[in-house]
């Protein structure tokens, strides 16, 4: 279930940052993602890693290393994202029961998390970076290089 996944949460916007600083072509590096979402590096790391396995994110190891997107923004949907972190998390699960929860609540939220999904199926990275810019924040400006002899 969506509505429940602080996890799900947190891969968005490492997502979002790869695609917001780094795009395909440069490299951000874990440490950097966790200092701008204010998160411990070795808390996101087990992410970095689903995301990477999955091929969403490209690892570059090495001393000059991090991550870029496996594929270009527009092709990569929130709720992909989502799937590949819960997939196998039932940590949220709480195994609550009764027929309140079984014939009012469980139905109920599951409604809302189908509607939740839609929405997350219609969102892209591409759209995120977009609305970052649309809010003001600024990629930081690289030097271009130059060839003078």
């Amino acid at each position: 279930m969506y509505l429940r996944r602080d996890r799900a949460m947190v891969a968005v916007i490492i997502m979002v940052d790869v695609a917001f600083y780094a795009g395909r072509s440069g490299l951000v590096s874990g440490g950097d993602i966790a200092e701008r979402a204010g998160l411990a590096r070795r808390g996101i790391e087990p992410l970095l890693q689903a995301l990477s396995r999955s091929g969403l994110l490209e690892s570059v190891r090495g001393p000059r290393g991090g991550y870029r997107l496996g594929r270009p923004q527009r092709d990569i949907a929130l709720d992909e994202i989502v799937r590949v972190v819960v997939a196998d998390d039932h940590s949220g699960e709480d195994n609550a029961q009764g027929p309140l929860f079984s014939q009012v609540i469980e139905p109920c939220w599951q409604s809302l998390d189908d509607t939740l999904r839609e929405q997350m199926a219609a969102l892209t990275l591409e759209d995120m970076v977009r609305r970052a810019e649309a809010a003001g924040l600024r990629r930081p400006v690289h030097e271009p290089i130059s060839f003078s002899i």
